[in-house]
């Protein structure tokens, strides 16, 4: 009896270090739902929040998760948080994206080394507390200086293809060239 309770501790024990080990680098990042935010947050001037913020915008336009429809787009973000995307479909049609709900950078504090690369943030319809990248990856609910997930930390991959329902990602087509 007392073999198995020492083995059962010595398994637990294992367990331990092996989902510690499991667990995902954090790095620093800032997150900010808008520049005022960031510039009120302090240690960045407004010309650093509004670079990031800029830099977040257009990778918005390329990185959003992109939709057939503006309800398919509605079911994964939720009423009144989509709108128009720039892109047209192959055939000429509307294609629909989320909002750009706050944007996340490096921190400025690392000089530059924190590897996150300044991207658009969005809420799902189901966690409208947290934010999302455009890859899907949450990045928390808390807002200036934070840790995240070395693999939230990525710059966003382009979207090349539509989603046809809901999901963030479930079914997808291509589109044609952005609208000029």
């Amino acid at each position: 009896m007392k073999r198995s309770k020492s083995i059962g501790l010595v398994m637990m024990g294992v367990s331990a270090i092996a989902l510690t080990a499991c667990e995902e680098q954090q790095v620093d990042a800032m997150v900010y739902e808008s520049v005022q935010q960031c510039f009120a947050d302090g240690g960045l001037t407004r010309e650093q929040c509004e670079t990031e913020y800029t830099s977040a915008k257009t990778a918005h336009v390329q990185a959003a998760p992109k939709y057939t429809s503006v309800e398919a787009c509605q079911a994964d973000f939720g009423p009144e948080n989509c709108e128009q995307a720039p892109q047209r479909s192959s055939s000429g049609g509307s294609i629909f994206m989320p909002l750009m709900m706050g944007y996340m950078m490096g921190s400025m504090l690392s000089g530059g080394r924190s590897g996150v690369a300044a991207q658009p943030l969005y809420r799902s319809a189901d966690d409208k507390k947290s934010f999302r990248t455009a890859d899907n990856k949450n990045v928390g609910a808390k807002t200036g200086r934070t840790q995240i997930a070395k693999s939230a930390a990525a710059a966003p991959s382009t979207k090349t293809r539509t989603t046809s329902r809901g999901g963030f990602g479930k079914s997808a087509r291509s589109f044609g060239s952005a609208a000029g």
